[in-house]
């Protein structure tokens, strides 16, 4: 019997996790609520943190994450009327699966979004969205509005900037 190189490769990313240890304090920190189970917006420079490192330099250290946690937050709560695939906070992807709208049951849409950057930009968050449509019991491709992916952009950032500036005011 051979063992499928996506599941091999899934519980050896399972397996590396399994060491990490975070305090029940972490998870009821509302600064860090919306983000991965494990990850802070802490100070420390430890592999789970958001933020500057120990020695205060702002970060940029291979182990840190590499994207505004803010912009993250907002991103999966803008997202999470859609069933998610995957999340990469290192990395700044999220990935849906197919979402049918209950008013249109024939059509379906999925998203990807990236956020490319750790400022509150424009160009900081990247969506893009597919759409289908059901022809004969067969879902087939079909150009998706780029007003859609534009409003979901708009709606990531204006979430986000509104975030930063709660846990500013709560200083």
């Amino acid at each position: 019997m051979t063992v499928p190189a996506g599941l091999l490769l899934g519980t050896l990313a399972l397996n590396a996790c399994s060491g990490v240890k975070t305090s029940q304090a972490d998870y009821n920190n509302p600064e860090n609520q919306g983000l991965p189970q494990g990850q802070t917006m802490g100070t420390g420079g430890g592999l789970f943190t958001l933020g500057k490192g120990a020695s205060g330099s702002g970060g940029g250290g291979a182990n840190q994450i590499q994207v505004n946690a803010y912009l993250w937050r907002a991103t999966l709560a803008t997202l999470s009327f859609m069933p998610l695939v995957s999340a990469d906070p290192f990395g700044g992807v999220i990935i849906t699966d197919w979402y049918v709208p209950p008013a249109t049951p024939n059509e379906r849409f999925k998203v990807n979004a990236y956020i490319l950057s750790k400022q509150i930009t424009a160009e900081a968050v990247q969506v893009s969205v597919f759409h289908q449509v059901q022809q004969g019991g067969q879902w087939m491709d079909s150009p998706a509005d780029p007003a859609v992916a534009n409003g979901l952009e708009d709606r990531i950032l204006a979430q986000a900037a509104d975030l930063q500036a709660q846990a500013q005011n709560t200083k």
